[in-house]
């Protein structure tokens, strides 16, 4: 496929159900009419097609007789690794949707939500035509790592002693000896003492096999490692008797690198995969831990236990944020960003770092009072000054003083030139210092390559700075570095400033809700723990909490409480029976209950958005005041 050639979009679909099919086709080719389906309901249907010819997308259902769509997955993979599956089923179950994703599904739909369809499909188009264009420009690199080694091979001859008669200019600047001659250089030197053990075997080898080929490391004019594969020829007279030995010298140095990327990029290709298959059930962990906090705040009198609550409860904040950035990056997604003020997070950030930091680093803030507002995701911001806080710990390991400062700054003209990518005009300058041992100059301009990094193995990935970097730009910013070997180091971050302030800047709301007056809340979780401390964060509220540990068993409950239960509080992923259609038979049973839906899934929120009604969406995991404030908004649409 040429991922720059206009569709008509082939699909291969495998379903059982006609009546199915037919919707899901009609739906599609509402965006795509010319859209080349070819149908499949069984095994030996669907192997058929993919012997036939070549697909852009597969969509399958999960259940089919005697054929699962996990089988399905595992043919797709071994006949067309490129192409992007999705599944697409009436219900496929939390533990089944993590599995599909693990072995490599790019993601899950459920049939009654058949909104997300098309952009699903969309998602799945884009990221094979990313692939697409990635292995083209991997080949191209290839192709021109060959070339560029042809051109470089360093040709030598050799008298069977040792002795070099020849070489040519490549091999004179390989061996660190440009514009010298051959005559009086012998094989141990050229090859430098590293190698000099070898030569002799290799000499009394090569005449007994003819050939002798070896990747070795050789020290270059400037004294930079080089990788090179030295393949050696024995030459023969007109007798056939052994005459010389040609030597052709490939430095393959720029292929070990290009190599290593590849194998990096593959890495966190793998990692990413993972990623969305294991952040969700984190929020499951967190959720409790963020509820129970606020009983805690509530029961707690001393000073420094409120102290080591609130500490506890940014933490957990703070690794929810971070799953939600890692189910975005395992989707592709790019966080949700909204404007806000810079000098709260800062704020947030010295905070956390003061609790955690060794004592013997000095934590200093210089902040305008009157900073501009920045369109940024506050998650990605933390990350960026979290990582610029733990280098500089590790710059200063016998202690020292770290800055955070924040100005409002022009960006002019001569900055742009300087930093491309960047605009001019107002932008917010976030700078952080610290008085460590500061960068060696020839470390300088490597400190953000990916997997770059100058700690023992085991202490660091040299991911820190390359994701500092990468969320900079990605805001429309820029990032400057100075540092002096033993003076410190200062990183500058420019963000661009919001033009008008927003009246309500993003950030966590003060205060504890009122209570309630004894409503029935239905609350519906398969995890128990969540189950346990949601029923006491509502009842410590003042509602009456009925509680059940399945969809089918909380549309059952509801049925024999119809008269009293006023919210139904349901987890969206559950096993058997899904959020969706809890929340529908729930409503077909008490039209007029209100619905707070929760989910650690992205996408599930970005359907569950679109439901009318009385209805409150909340991300796991959530605050108790998070859960009570929800239940009052839909309780004041509720009839009484």
């Amino acid at each position: 496929m040429n991922p720059e050639a206009p569709l008509p979009l082939r699909l291969l679909h495998l379903e059982d159900n006609r009546a199915d099919a037919e919707l899901i086709q009609a739906h599609i080719r509402t965006e795509w009419p010319d859209c080349q389906i070819t149908l499949a309901a069984t095994r030996e249907e669907f192997l058929e097609a993919l012997h036939a010819e070549q697909f852009d997308v597969i969509l399958s259902d999960y259940s089919l007789p005697s054929f699962n769509g996990l089988e399905a997955l595992s043919l797709a993979r071994e006949h067309c690794s490129a192409t992007p599956f999705l599944f697409l089923s009436g219900t496929i179950g939390e533990d089944n949707a993590v599995t599909a994703l693990q072995r490599g599904a790019a993601d899950y739909l459920i049939k009654d939500r058949p909104a997300r369809l098309i952009p699903a499909l969309r998602a799945a188009l884009e990221q094979r035509r990313e692939h697409l264009l990635r292995r083209q420009a991997e080949q191209r690199l290839r192709e021109q790592a060959g070339v560029l080694d042809k051109a470089r091979d360093a040709i030598c001859i050799a008298e069977l002693d040792g002795n070099l008669t020849y070489w040519n200019p490549s091999a004179a600047e390989m061996f660190g000896a440009p514009g010298k001659p051959a005559g009086g250089q012998r094989l141990q030197t050229m090859f430098g003492l590293f190698n000099q053990s070898f030569i002799p075997a290799a000499l009394h080898e090569i005449q007994a096999k003819d050939t002798w080929t070896k990747e070795m490391q050789v020290t270059g004019p400037a004294q930079e490692l080089r990788h090179i594969i030295s393949r050696w020829t024995l030459v023969r007279d007109d007798a056939g008797h052994p005459k010389s030995i040609l030597l052709i010298n490939t430095d393959v140095t720029e292929q070990k690198k290009l190599e290593a990327q590849l194998l990096r990029a593959q890495r966190l290709e793998s990692i990413g995969t993972l990623a969305g298959g294991i952040a969700h059930d984190l929020n499951n962990v967190l959720a409790p831990v963020l509820m129970s906090v606020t009983l805690l705040q509530q029961k707690l009198t001393d000073e420094s236990l409120l102290r080591l609550v609130g500490i506890l409860e940014k933490s957990a904040q703070h690794g929810a944020g971070l799953i939600r950035q890692v189910l975005a990056f395992a989707r592709g997604a790019g966080g949700e960003r909204a404007e806000i003020q810079p000098r709260l997070v800062i704020k947030d950030v010295v905070l956390l770092l003061s609790e955690t930091l060794p004592r013997a680093i000095n934590i200093i803030m210089d902040l305008d009072d009157q900073l501009s507002l920045i369109r940024a995701n506050s998650v990605q911001l933390s990350q960026v000054l979290m990582n610029l806080g733990v280098n500089a710990r590790d710059a200063m390991p016998q202690g020292g003083q770290l800055v955070f400062k924040a100005r409002n700054v022009v960006v002019d003209e001569h900055a742009v030139q300087a930093n491309p990518g960047a605009t001019s005009g107002p932008h917010v300058l976030i700078a952080v210092l610290d008085s460590g041992t500061g960068i060696p100059p020839e470390l300088l301009d490597r400190i953000f390559d990916p997997f770059f990094t100058t700690k023992l193995a085991g202490k660091g990935t040299g991911l820190g700075l390359s994701t500092v970097l990468g969320i900079v730009k990605g805001h429309g910013g820029f990032l400057e570095v100075q540092s002096e070997p033993g003076q410190g180091t200062e990183f500058r971050l420019y963000f661009p400033a919001v033009a008008e302030e927003a009246a309500n800047v993003s950030g966590p709301q003060a205060g504890v809700p009122p209570p309630g007056q004894g409503e029935t809340i239905l609350v519906i979780d398969d995890e128990a723990d969540v189950r346990e401390v949601l029923a006491a964060v509502l009842r410590k509220f003042g509602y009456r909490v009925l509680v059940a540990e399945s969809g089918d068993a909380g549309v059952e409950l509801c049925r024999q409480h119809r008269e009293d239960v006023r919210v139904v509080v349901t987890d969206m992923m559950m096993p058997g029976m899904q959020g969706a259609e809890v929340i529908r038979q729930v409503r077909t049973t008490t039209p007029g209950v209100g619905i707070v839906a929760m989910s650690g899934m992205m996408e599930v929120q970005q359907e569950i958005s679109e439901e009318a009604g009385r209805f409150v969406f909340l991300a796991k995991p959530m605050r108790g005041e998070d859960v009570v404030a929800a239940v009052q908004s839909v309780l004041r649409d509720v009839p009484a």
